[in-house]
């Protein structure tokens, strides 16, 4: 592995953000190297360590995100999203290294009406949440040059996420044959209110933030707010998806872990370091549609 202080090391390299913040880096002709699972266990000190030992930027985009499971693996979030992240800014101090960690809207409860900013003092309402909180905290602890870039409802082509969930399900009940009442019926909660933000978007970010090595914490999401609901209509009305879409409440899907039902940032911090405007959340939305489609 070259020791070229310009090398960008991507931890997570090949998960849905990370393999966007790659794709950018290769963009712009920035020199990296991807690190990721089978092959690299960022749980794995000695892994970690040969891996960072020789870097000047490091990007963390490795986690744990299953937001269900970590409420019964809580153990193995937590040594993916705190213990890993500890590991890394101890290391990352000894060598000089900056570390552009990423991290997310699941910090905060949701019960503000306002959208976060920075200063707002994080309160998780889940076991990923708290994990993710016990990372960035580590990170900060341990006093290496660090930058968090927390963003939210992310979606890309690699990995699971809200849109291709939906998409996936409305597809399948929208070529069902006529037959029974309501076979073409679809629920979306209405009462969680963010911004989608593609990966490629949060990728371009990245690579500002890398330019200007930055330290502190930073919100990054596309511009506007809209709930679940209202993202999916208009997924369905762009693709003209036969399917009957219902407003309901976030409270009618029971699950394991509970959701923060505000999830809207305030980005004015990030924006003078953007190489450019952040977009409104229908046009990187309408850009995956499309490469969806095709």
């Amino acid at each position: 592995m070259s020791d070229s202080p310009d090398k960008v090391i991507i931890l997570g390299g090949k998960g849905m953000l990370g393999t966007d913040v790659a794709a950018e880096c290769k963009s712009r002709g920035i020199d990296f190297e991807v690190f990721d699972l089978p092959e690299f266990d960022m749980t794995n000190e000695r892994q970690l360590l040969s891996v960072i030992h020789p870097a000047h930027t490091i990007v963390n985009c490795a986690a744990y995100t299953n937001v269900e499971k970590a409420e019964t693996e809580t153990e193995l979030a937590f040594r993916v999203n705190a213990e890993a992240v500890g590991l890394l800014a101890t290391s990352a101090k000894k060598s000089g290294a900056w570390v552009l960690h990423i991290s997310t809207d699941f910090v905060f409860d949701g019960a503000s009406d306002k959208p976060y900013t920075e200063k707002d003092i994080p309160h998780p309402i889940n076991a990923y949440g708290r994990t993710k909180l016990a990372g960035e905290r580590l990170l900060v602890e341990n006093h290496c040059h660090n930058c968090i870039m927390r963003v939210e409802w992310t979606y890309g082509m690699k990995g699971d996420n809200f849109i291709k969930k939906f998409l996936q399900k409305a597809r399948t009940l929208a070529s069902a044959k006529p037959g029974e009442a309501g076979q073409k019926d679809m629920k979306v909660v209405d009462d969680q209110v963010g911004s989608p933000t593609a990966t490629t978007e949060a990728a371009k970010a990245v690579c500002d933030l890398i330019h200007k090595k930055p330290t502190g914490i930073y919100h990054f999401a596309s511009q506007g707010y809209v709930s679940r609901f209202d993202v999916a209509q208009f997924i369905a009305e762009k693709l003209a998806l036969d399917v009957r879409l219902t407003a309901c409440k976030t409270s009618d899907f029971p699950s394991a872990a509970v959701r923060p039902l505000n999830s809207k940032f305030d980005c004015s911090k990030i924006r003078p370091l953007l190489s450019g405007p952040i977009k409104p959340w229908q046009v990187p939305l309408e850009e995956f549609l499309k490469q969806a489609q095709s």
